[in-house]
């Protein structure tokens, strides 16, 4: 497994080929995430973190990566930390769970409890830092969710002023 300089304990790798049910999967999470006038990067991005791997705080890069990511976060529930790069007192945790998971809280803002997808654009990509923390940091609130290996199959957009097919490389994480 890799060390980056954000991330730790990984693997990761670009995928532009895929299963019949998986691009099915694939194609909502992109009707959902991404509006009609962004263009996708065309390969995936899939990220397999070890059990003791985390990803430190980051900003991404817009080299990279357009205004949007949008993805799955799969096998083990995670704790992600947002905290503005300006204010860090403003900071927020989301709780990425695997379907059939016990969840620690009966409301969270509507939406289903054990749902591994998630999106990230505009503001929340660039005015905040991001990170997945350790297993032994890895609380929601008061409540401990511990953590495996986790793997993000991740979509994103194009950065602005490029066109599809001028990165002459594939991009790394944003």
């Amino acid at each position: 497994m890799g060390q980056g300089l954000a991330i730790h304990g990984f693997r990761e790798t670009e995928k532009s080929r895929w299963s019949e049910a998986s691009r099915a999967i694939l194609q909502r999470v992109q009707a959902a995430a991404f509006g009609p006038g962004q263009t996708l990067l065309s390969s995936v991005h899939v990220l397999d973190l070890e059990a003791r791997g985390y990803i430190k705080p980051h900003v991404d890069s817009v080299k990279f990566c357009g205004a949007t990511i949008a993805g799955l976060s799969l096998l083990s529930p995670s704790v992600m930390r947002l905290v503005h790069t300006q204010e860090p007192g403003e900071w927020l945790e989301l709780l990425y769970l695997q379907p059939g998971s016990p969840h620690p809280s009966r409301n969270v803002g509507g939406l289903e409890p054990g749902s591994p997808v998630f999106f990230c654009r505009g503001s929340a990509r660039y005015d905040f830092s991001h990170e997945i923390l350790r297993d032994e940091e890895s609380f929601f609130g008061e409540r401990r969710i511990p953590r495996g290996r986790r793997i993000s199959v991740i979509c994103r957009s194009l950065p602005e002023g490029m066109g599809p097919g001028e990165s002459g490389q594939s991009p790394p994480a944003c």
